[in-house]
């Protein structure tokens, strides 16, 4: 398709990976953030067991990281943290390097306890926290996936915009086609018509010639008494010799046209690009006071040559002082809030246009009434400036 970029395909499929890494990537470090804060604040818990001696500081920080960390939906979906708490000395308090033998000491170890903890809290303990989303779990799965949904939607919209584009453009082509079909065949007939008038010249100047034939064989008896019919008999001969060779010359001409419209259909785009761009440098360079479009100078070159002539009259107006020209009605759109002055000229021709922001004259199309019903819809989805 025509309308479709390979490049736009390419994307679509590289572009999901590399968001993911990257999304991956920003989440790793969201999360890394997070726990850390989170657990900055639970790790240690309610530190009057502690100072009890009720429990080992390695037991508590154990029992509190576990709960955490059950207690994180994250972890669940694929969300790998490696915790590590020491202590500024080197003591490894998590994880655990070996069991305790019981997590109820005895009343007379509760002061060592204590003092063990004590101890350890004065030395300083730091967390150091290496969090990791796993491939090919819930989590990064569901990162992938959305990614991939985004852009396939990405995709399809593109191609449906394309395949739109590429349908309007058959139309006109087929509309194009239809109107050239339909002046051949109407050259054709009148190509007939001209061979049939062709015939019944040649059957008269035969019957001319025939009589002239005789007249002069009975002229040959009489020739004094003859001279002036021959004289008028040729000079019908030659008038109607001279009809014969017009239609002659009508016919080839007719004939090289429907050969020209032949190839019309080839050579139509190129030359409609070239004249386009002609009287575009011409109304751009002679009417400076005013912009008109690409589409009002394609509807220009549309119009019959009468129609340009007043066309030209309205743009020269607009150009000059706008307000002589006789505005018609205000053309409001249903999807935008640009408002649009239609003017009307040679009675089927149509002008729309507006005024800028800098009041400046913008010509925004140029038609005929057959036309009107396109060139309201193309105003329609126009966009306000």
């Amino acid at each position: 398709m025509r309308f479709f970029s390979f490049k736009i395909l390419i994307l679509c499929i590289l572009l999901p990976p590399i968001f993911y890494v990257f999304s991956v990537q920003y989440a790793e470090n969201y999360l890394q953030r997070r726990y850390a804060a989170e657990i900055e604040d639970v790790y240690i818990g309610d530190t009057q067991p502690l100072l009890d001696g009720n429990i080992w500081l390695k037991d508590a920080v154990s029992q509190n990281i576990n709960r955490y960390l059950q207690e994180s939906r994250l972890i669940s979906l694929g969300v790998k943290a490696d915790i590590t708490v020491i202590t500024k000395q080197g003591t490894i308090l998590y994880p655990p390097v070996f069991e305790n033998e019981s997590d109820i000491l005895p009343a007379e170890d509760s002061m060592r306890v204590a003092a063990d903890n004590f101890k350890l809290m004065n030395e300083g303990l730091v967390i150091n926290l290496d969090l990791k989303i796993r491939h090919n779990t819930l989590l990064s799965n569901v990162i992938l996936l959305s990614y991939i949904f985004f852009f396939l939607l990405v995709l399809y919209f593109y191609y449906r915009s394309g395949l739109m584009k590429s349908r309007q453009a058959d139309l006109e082509k087929s509309e194009e086609i239809e109107r050239l079909l339909e002046l051949e065949k109407d050259h054709a007939e009148r190509l007939v018509l001209l061979e049939e008038e062709r015939d019944s010249f040649t059957s008269e100047s035969e019957q001319i010639k025939k009589l002239l034939e005789k007249e002069k064989n009975r002229a040959s008896k009489n020739e004094d008494g003859m001279i002036e019919e021959i004289i008028r008999l040729e000079e019908k001969l030659s008038k109607n010799l001279m009809l014969q060779g017009e239609k002659e010359t009508e016919i080839s001409a007719l004939r090289e046209q429907i050969v020209e419209l032949e190839k019309g259909s080839r050579k139509e785009t190129k030359q409609k690009t070239k004249s386009s761009d002609i009287v575009r440098k011409r109304l751009r360079a002679v009417y400076k006071n005013i912009f008109i479009s690409d589409r009002a100078i394609d509807g220009f070159l549309d119009l019959a040559e009468d129609l340009k002539i007043k066309g030209e009259e309205i743009i020269y107006q607009l150009n000059e002082d706008p307000q002589l020209v006789s505005i018609k009605r205000k053309v409001f759109g249903k999807k935008s809030r640009l408002t649009v002055l239609e003017v009307i000229f040679g009675y089927k021709g149509r002008l729309y246009f507006r005024r800028t922001k800098e009041q400046k004259i913008e010509i925004l199309a140029i038609g005929t009434k057959n036309s009107q019903t396109k060139d309201l819809e193309f105003l329609d989805n126009l966009s306000l400036k």
